[in-house]
């Protein structure tokens, strides 16, 4: 296996116009919070704020394109938001392997995106399997 605990991986995101209008057009969720600026700043954010699903779309991207092995199947996922995410933001996603588990060819990951201010707003864990 190509992994060993305490390796880290860095990739940086941009929540850009594409990927915003993407996910909708995608997955139609036109929900207030998400597409009305009036709405969201009504509600004491300063703007629209980002479908979390979209950081989902990241972690897939940085499993299947930015791992050693291209061989993966994601096992289990889980993800906490804590903070809010708005378009144009720049997130810098870290990713370290917590565990190699050989015998059954899985690798866990703790993961977390910063945004420019270097707050975390969202983080978790991912496992992944190394097909034969």
């Amino acid at each position: 296996m190509k992994f060993k605990k305490g390796d880290t991986y860095n990739v940086r995101f941009v929540v850009s116009s594409d990927v915003y209008n993407g996910f909708i057009t995608v997955f139609n969720d036109h929900n207030p919070l998400h597409t009305d600026e009036s709405f969201a700043i009504s509600k004491g954010f300063k703007g629209r704020v980002m479908h979390g699903n979209i950081l989902n779309g990241f972690l897939s991207y940085f499993a299947g394109e930015c791992l050693p092995e291209k061989n993966i199947i994601i096992h289990t996922q889980s993800i906490k938001y804590n903070q809010p995410v708005y378009l144009n933001d720049v997130l810098n996603f870290e990713a370290k392997v917590e565990d190699v588990y050989e015998s059954v060819r899985a690798v866990e990951f703790s993961f977390s995106f910063r945004n420019k201010d270097s707050k975390v707003v969202s983080k978790g864990k991912l496992q992944i399997g190394i097909l034969l």
